[in-house]
């Protein structure tokens, strides 16, 4: 893909996850663009369709649209950058990231975005006083 294309992309989310909030100064594997609607379901690698994402959340999305909510056992879509607003669907409860919708329980399961090991290191940045960022919404 093109380096300016992922410039674009990484500085629209100002280099935070669009879907954890986490600073891509924080983590050693660097983000990565994601397909909001994967290619594989015709998405285009188009600005309106890609968004910056931890790249282990990309890598459980994979070409995933949607999800079951643990709450509700219903399919629910996934968390879309481009479309909705993150503090209309999530909020932190200390490192743990909650879903405030279908949508985003659904996200939170299929991304895996509650992983032991991402809550310790979120527990870790915010003890240090550098997690979550200020600014929750791009």
């Amino acid at each position: 893909m093109a380096k300016s294309r992922r410039r674009r992309v990484a500085e629209r989310a100002r280099h935070l996850c669009e879907y954890c909030k986490l600073p891509q100064a924080y983590t050693s594997l660097p983000h990565e663009m994601d397909h909001v609607r994967a290619q594989k379901h015709h998405g285009r690698t188009s600005l309106r369709n890609l968004c910056w994402a931890c790249a282990a959340y990309n890598a459980a999305k994979g070409p995933n649209v949607a999800g079951y909510d643990p709450h509700t056992d219903e399919l629910a879509p996934l968390f879309n950058p481009r479309k909705d607003r993150w503090d209309e669907h999530f909020a932190w409860d200390g490192p743990r990231l909650t879903g405030k919708s279908p949508t985003a329980r659904a996200t939170i399961d299929v991304l895996r975005i509650n992983d032991p090991q991402r809550i310790a290191h979120r527990s870790h940045l915010i003890a240090l006083g550098l997690f979550p960022p200020s600014e929750q919404t791009p």
